[in-house]
């Protein structure tokens, strides 16, 4: 059945329940690298981050707006780590993913990845009113789901002095917490030859694909070398170039994805992509890095952290644990600094960037709960 309206995102905050706080973000579409879209979302998070007592910057960039709120407490700040952009264009609510609620099942785009995420965040906050709590750090960037390309910097500078920190992107599937990420990077490989006809003068044309599909077997010889340290997953995602079949092409490119679950790995790989060089005499080569997210592999100090958690989860009747995970995101380039991090904190669900994206209310309202007790913990 339908949760109650949209007008929702108009009321108080402290007026609202969960279901509809969770309902007022994902009535507003927020597809990444749109600006009017991320300020609207963003107003209203600030609007409801103002609201739990917390000082807060909306920060402009090329992707749009970020938000970063701060609420006093004790000791250095816990940072809260999220994004409101959506893999989702505007439509997809009347569309394929519409807006419903049945039994504990909600669903819509951004519902799981990651608004309750969001959600669970200020929840928990507004418990914290009038009592005494840790520091609390938030930043929320609308650019996460494209590589974060405008955030990093403001994510880095939002780490500074931090005691630890709590992604809240969906868990693993059986509920479990994110501790080590894959690297992640996206490159493009662009190559450029000679046009010339294909049958009159074959041979005064550089091609530009044959080129490229014989540099894509030095990919895929360089990501297979058994003496790397460490499994690289490697997908040709796009591929185009030519014009038509009766010409020599003279361009074409490749955009590739790859996945490292140690540093090592990682810098091998991407020093060995950066010194290929054209194999026809005449052909041009370039290697454009799209985004980039380092490995995160567990450290002692994450290790003790989710300890922390799971030990506070403990004392409430939940059973909670973590470990790494395949897919990349913002907390990759904090938890490979070294900072105490854990994420997928958000609530359990399921069908990610999927037409079936769905979250538990019952999960959302357990994570608010332990959420809140690690807050409250000095």
């Amino acid at each position: 059945m339908d949760s109650p309206s949209g007008s929702a995102r108009d009321r108080d905050f402290e007026n609202m329940t969960d279901l509809e706080r969770l309902q007022a973000l994902v009535r507003i579409e927020t597809p990444s690298l749109d600006s009017g879209a991320a300020a609207r979302v963003v107003a209203v998070l600030a609007g409801w981050w103002r609201s739990v007592g917390a000082e807060v910057r909306i920060v402009d960039s090329a992707s749009g707006p970020h938000l970063v709120a701060e609420l006093s407490g004790t000791g250095d700040p816990v940072l809260l780590v999220g994004h409101c952009d959506t893999v989702w264009p505007h439509g997809t609510l009347t569309g394929d993913v519409p807006w419903v609620v049945d039994g504990d099942t909600v669903r819509g785009p951004g519902v799981y990845d990651m608004k309750s995420g969001l959600v669970v965040m200020l929840s928990a906050a507004e418990r914290l009113r009038g009592r005494d709590h840790r520091a609390v750090r938030v930043v929320v960037v609308c650019d996460e789901e494209v590589g974060s390309p405008a955030s990093r910097q403001l994510i880095d500078e939002c780490t500074r002095g931090v005691s630890a920190v709590i992604g809240f992107e969906s868990p693993h599937p059986d509920g479990a917490l994110k501790v080590g990420r894959r690297g992640s990077t996206r490159l493009r490989l662009v190559v450029t030859g000679k046009a010339s006809h294909a049958a009159l003068d074959p041979g005064g044309g550089i091609s530009a694909i044959d080129e490229l599909v014989d540099q894509l077997g030095a990919v895929r010889e360089l990501v297979a070398d058994p003496a790397l340290p460490g499994e690289v997953l490697c997908n040709v995602g796009t591929i185009g170039g030519g014009s038509a079949a009766n010409v020599v092409p003279a361009h074409a490119e490749a955009e590739i994805g790859l996945r490292f679950v140690d540093p090592e790995t990682e810098r091998l790989v991407l020093e060995g992509l950066r010194a290929l060089r054209p194999i026809r005499p005449g052909a041009a080569l370039g290697v454009e890095t799209l985004s980039h997210r380092p490995s995160w592999s567990p450290s002692a100090s994450d290790t003790r952290w989710l300890g922390e958690i799971a030990a506070a989860a403990a004392t409430i009747g939940q059973s909670l644990d973590g470990r790494p995970a395949a897919g990349a995101g913002d907390t990759n380039l904090i938890g490979s600094l070294g900072i105490a991090t854990v994420d997928g904190f958000g609530p359990a669900g399921g069908g990610a960037h999927a037409v079936t994206e769905h979250a538990s209310l019952r999960s959302l309202r357990s994570r608010i709960d332990l959420l809140e007790l690690l807050l409250r913990s000095p």
